[in-house]
């Protein structure tokens, strides 16, 4: 057989499967990415820590301490933070899989691989950024009196699992679209922009509920962002033990949340196909 036989057309692979049989391969995409992030800084990971430090110090006196969250939202610092922790991965994930092709252009146009490698491989580098993050939030909500549930614990998985696909669905889709129009990736960040503020990040889901009083169906359609979910799943999990009978979910998470993944499992294959669409001209475009 000759070298030529061996090689895929674009388009033609298996998509994703072939990206997770190329697993060593994609280790080193990964690695790939996180020395270039880091490439002549001084703190290097620490960044990790940092960046939603600010953050998070930023929100709690903005939200909890200005506007008085803090005192009627017990443990506000753990809700505020349940929640930041998921907006801060499902942002990373996204914004860096829809530049991710653009950025690897020189490395698309001389071999080829799987390209959805390089949408796969931000969401791991994002999994690597949100594990310190989750480091913290884990420290603070045991120093708040947090103990762990086999619900709780469930939920968390669940919750992640939400967003970990959700953000490689979008991804791949905005993406693929990113190669061709490169006004793609300015509409993610106005989409990022909305996602902090449409789910219940720095605000009680009380609150939606009594400005949407007189509406429900403006209520059902929050409750079907599936980052809202996540977020009220991670609030499940990290809040409510801390918060006890003060603490007020909202009604149907479990609904919501089967909802949220089915969802996500949908904007995947629908990622996958545009981009499997799309692919075949890839490195011409770049």
């Amino acid at each position: 057989m000759s070298t030529f036989d061996t090689l895929t057309t674009p388009g033609t692979g298996h998509g994703l499967l072939d990206v997770f049989k190329q697993r060593y391969l994609l280790k080193l995409v990964v690695r790939k990415e996180l020395r270039v992030r880091y490439h002549g800084s001084v703190l290097g990971m620490l960044w990790s820590y940092v960046k939603p430090a600010t953050q998070f110090l930023v929100f709690y006196f903005a939200m909890g301490v200005f506007l008085g969250l803090n005192r009627n939202l017990d443990y506000f610092a753990v809700y505020l933070f349940s929640g930041i922790v998921v907006t801060n991965f499902f942002g990373e994930a996204f914004g860096n899989a829809t530049r991710t092709l653009v950025w690897n252009a020189p490395l698309i146009k001389k071999i080829y691989l799987p390209r959805e490698m390089f949408p796969v491989a931000s969401i791991w580098v994002a999994v690597v950024h949100f594990l310190p993050q989750l480091v913290v939030l884990l420290a603070g909500a045991l120093l708040a009196g947090w103990r762990p549930t086999l619900l709780g614990v469930g939920a968390f998985f669940v919750g992640l699992l939400i967003v970990s696909i959700l953000a490689l669905g979008v991804g791949m889709l905005f993406g693929a679209v990113n190669v061709y129009l490169r006004d793609a990736e300015n509409f993610v960040d106005l989409l990022l922009l909305v996602t902090q503020w449409a789910s219940p990040v720095l605000y009680p889901f009380t609150a939606v509920q009594q400005a949407l009083a007189g509406h429900q169906w403006l209520l059902v359609l929050y409750q079907l962002n599936p980052i809202t979910a996540a977020v009220e799943l991670f609030h499940y999990t990290f809040w409510l033990p801390v918060a006890g009978d003060t603490a007020q979910m909202p009604p149907h998470l479990p609904e919501s949340a089967a909802v949220a993944l089915v969802t996500a499992v949908v904007t995947l294959i629908v990622g996958q196909l545009a981009f499997r669409k799309l692919e075949g001209r890839f490195a011409q475009e770049l």
